[in-house]
């Protein structure tokens, strides 16, 4: 007779209830039954007879005839105790890490929920780029799952998001973000002495997310936040010097970056900025601290990390002003805090007027990222540690950038039916992961 295919067959297969291929050893029929001359339909582990007659039926009791084979199955014994090459490499692999030390299959449903949130959400808030928005939510993550202070970060900044958005379990997801994120860092810190191809991509993302967690991270009143200071609480790095660290770890492994799998993120090409004409306001500002630079004081070192600072910052003005829709404005809004030297950082450490000063026209370009969740209202803070360290003689010099925030205005927002701009020439600008 010809075997019967389909849906049927295939579960009669799975579940052997085939009865051309029941064990010889087991009785088909409970011997009650054929005792008492009556149809058994052989469920176990009593059959229906039995049950409704309230007798002790012969396959409950285990006797000879229903008994099990002595001897499992040769292919089911095969499956528990053979594993097949490799399996044991891949599953270790393939076991996530975003449990909090337990079991990989146990379910921590407040990691879940993060995650649900970063690869639903968070990740199209770190770009303006939508081709920055797949690696976000895929790649990234999936890099999370073989390294645990990746996959932290990424749970860390999620539940910072959350907390954004729901204000009333605001310190619980709050919570959630630091003891990852601490966590995080421990783990990175430790592995970055073996930085290497196969490690690199998480780097490079956790490192991203890193400036990200710190600008999302809750704002506290009465300390700078952007310089290395003890008055700043321990293990809140300052973004300043943050950004920096970051792009000095990019620089280690950015060859290996280019060819893998994250870079998309990377925005390739410099452009030239020399013959860009900016909005009048910001042009004449740019002068008047080209010249507060010749008359600053602490000795030609200082001097020169002024000029430095504010060529940068004219530079990062142009590059904002001219960005195509294909970059990224994060990406370009932060190349000035990279480019600035490092004597220009120890002079802001030092509440140098000059140093704040330049530093407050370079709250506009902050300004131009207050849409971001986590960049809300940056500008305006740091604006505002600004002037209370300045004394009246110089808050003068920050009441252009202190009006253009206050205002809520985006001056350096290319607008070309203006008669005092010209249309930019477009080439790629320089590298960035966001």
């Amino acid at each position: 007779m010809q075997q019967r295919s389909g849906p049927g067959a295939v579960l009669n297969s799975m579940s052997g209830a085939n009865h051309s291929n029941i064990n010889h050893g087991i009785e088909k029929k409970s011997p009650e039954c054929k005792k008492r001359r009556i149809k058994c339909d052989e469920l176990r582990p009593a059959c229906s007879n039995c049950v409704k007659h309230s007798i002790t039926c012969d396959f409950q009791t285990g006797s000879p005839s229903s008994a099990s084979p002595a001897h499992p199955p040769k292919l089911l014994k095969q499956a528990s105790s053979t594993k097949s090459p490799g399996s044991t490499r891949s599953s270790i692999r393939s076991r996530p890490v975003i449990s909090n030390g337990l079991n990989p299959g146990d379910l921590h449903m407040g990691d879940l929920e993060v995650l649900h949130q970063f690869v639903t959400s968070t990740c199209y808030t770190t770009s303006n780029r939508s081709e920055s928005h797949e690696l976000w939510r895929i790649t990234v993550p999936k890099e999370g799952f073989h390294h645990d202070f990746l996959m932290r970060g990424i749970l860390a900044i999620a539940a910072l998001h959350l907390s954004h958005l729901r204000p009333d379990s605001a310190a619980e997801y709050q919570n959630i973000a630091h003891t990852h994120q601490d966590k995080a860092l421990g783990t990175f810190q430790t592995a970055m002495t073996n930085m290497n191809e196969m490690n690199c991509h998480a780097f490079f993302a956790l490192s991203s997310l890193i400036v990200v967690y710190a600008f999302a991270s809750p704002r506290k009143p009465g300390t700078l936040a952007f310089t290395d200071d003890s008055q700043d609480s321990p293990g809140e790095a300052s973004w300043l010097p943050l950004i920096r660290g970051v792009n000095s770890i990019l620089q280690q492994v950015l060859p290996w970056v280019e060819s893998g799998p994250l870079r998309g993120l990377l925005q390739p090409g410099v452009i030239n900025t020399m013959d860009v004409r900016l909005p009048k306001a910001a042009s004449h500002q740019l002068k008047e601290l080209a010249g507060l630079c010749e008359t600053a004081t602490g000795g030609e070192e200082a001097v020169a990390a002024y000029r430095d600072a504010v060529k940068a910052l004219q530079k990062c003005y142009a590059k904002i002003f001219t960005r195509a829709s294909v970059e990224c404005e994060i990406g370009t809004a932060f190349t000035w805090p990279v480019e600035v030297p490092d004597k220009f950082i120890q002079l802001l450490n030092a509440r140098a007027p000059e140093a704040l000063v330049i530093l407050a026209h370079y709250c506009v370009v902050l300004h131009h990222l207050d849409d971001y969740w986590w960049m809300k209202g940056w500008a305006a803070h740091v604006m505002g540690n600004i002037y209370d360290e300045l004394n009246a003689s110089w808050r003068e010099w920050i009441q252009w950038p202190q009006e253009t925030i206050a205002r809520n205005e985006r001056c350096l927002v290319w607008r070309p039916l203006s008669p005092d701009m010209i249309p930019p020439s477009h080439t790629p600008i320089s590298m960035n992961s966001f």
